[in-house]
């Protein structure tokens, strides 16, 4: 369906930004630790530390992931993200109303 990718990638957003909190709030924080807080396998919260990494909001460190350089200017750009997001629900929405 046209929706399905949507879908797949709001998932795994929501999977990549809990495991951003859990570690911002408790880092340094090992995949197991994290596996046991989120509800999720190893190998899903090893995927979501890599991509995180990759966007420098995470960092790895000898105890665990801890909060990267990028990840203050995440948080403070994230209500404007979100809200540019919601925006583009909002146009797609109108567009179904023509239906």
């Amino acid at each position: 369906m046209l929706f399905d990718q949507i879908n797949r990638e709001l998932e795994l957003t929501e999977r990549h930004l809990l495991v951003l909190k859990k570690v911002i709030e408790n880092g340094p924080i090992g995949i197991l630790k994290l596996a046991e807080e989120t509800g999720m396998p190893t190998h899903k919260v090893r995927y979501s530390l890599r991509v995180l990494e990759q966007e420098h909001l995470i960092k790895p460190s000898s105890h665990g992931a801890t909060a990267g350089d990028l990840a203050e200017e995440f948080i403070g750009k994230f209500e404007g993200n979100i809200g540019n997001i919601l925006e583009k629900i909002t146009q797609i929405r109108h567009i179904g109303d023509k239906f």
